[in-house]
């Protein structure tokens, strides 16, 4: 399978005047082809069962590599999968491809398959956190979003409680970012937290929640009795 046959699968399901409706949905100047998520999906599962992990891990590459909306988007799905091994190659990709996020749907499929590695090897966190320093918004962002999986254990075990207690500590550094998209994240984190553990989520809030915009306070506090 190379990119310009994986161009052509994804080519054949194009829907008139889609894409222009996506651009102007998520005003990023790039091309958009106008392809619906689940014919996407289907691309993806077809590759999938002609590659190993190095074809995976070379046609994800170039496809990313081409800018195409919705090539981008089947590079991360081409490389979202619980277990993958050896999987050092896919974790240089996908977070390679950080620096380079600009759109939230682009960022969080990519993220969907770094949770996976991160969640393969927690080690990789290190890595992560330096993102937080990042000028790079969706550098930042990216730190919350592809530790997600740490805010939806039931039963954490003292390292996961580790990694948990880590990322919120991130987020009260975020918990004042002015950016849209920061305290989206922030949000979301504690909102899935809050599910999961919520003494550590109604301790975040009472810490930090008058920090957030009242969006995000809202969405954190989302299924919190008592709280808005």
């Amino acid at each position: 399978m190379n990119v310009d046959q994986a161009i052509r699968d994804l080519r054949a399901h194009i829907e008139p005047g889609r894409a222009a409706q996506m651009a102007a949905y998520h005003k990023i100047d790039r091309p958009y082809l106008g392809i619906a998520n689940a014919n996407t999906n289907a691309c993806v599962a077809a590759w999938r069962v002609t590659l190993d992990v190095d074809g995976r891990v070379n046609l994800a590459r170039k496809l990313w590599d081409t800018n195409i909306f919705e090539a981008r988007l089947a590079a991360a799905k081409l490389l979202t999968q619980a277990r993958i091994r050896p999987d050092d190659a896919v974790w240089s990709l996908i977070s390679g491809w950080v620096a380079e996020f600009d759109s939230w749907a682009i960022a969080d499929h990519a993220a969907m398959a770094g949770q996976k590695r991160l969640v393969a090897d927690p080690s990789r966190i290190d890595e992560v956190a330096q993102w937080t320093r990042s000028d790079h918004l969706w550098s930042r962002r990216a730190a919350l979003v592809f530790t997600l999986p740490w805010a939806k254990q039931n039963y954490p075990k003292p390292q996961e409680l580790l990694v948990r207690d880590r990322v919120l500590g991130w987020a009260a550094e975020y918990a004042q970012d002015p950016d849209w998209f920061i305290q989206k994240a922030v949000g979301w984190w504690i909102r899935d937290l809050s599910k999961h553990d919520e003494t550590r989520a109604r301790a975040f809030l009472a810490e930090h929640g008058h920090k957030m915009k009242n969006f995000a306070r809202k969405e954190a506090s989302k299924y919190l009795k008592g709280l808005d």
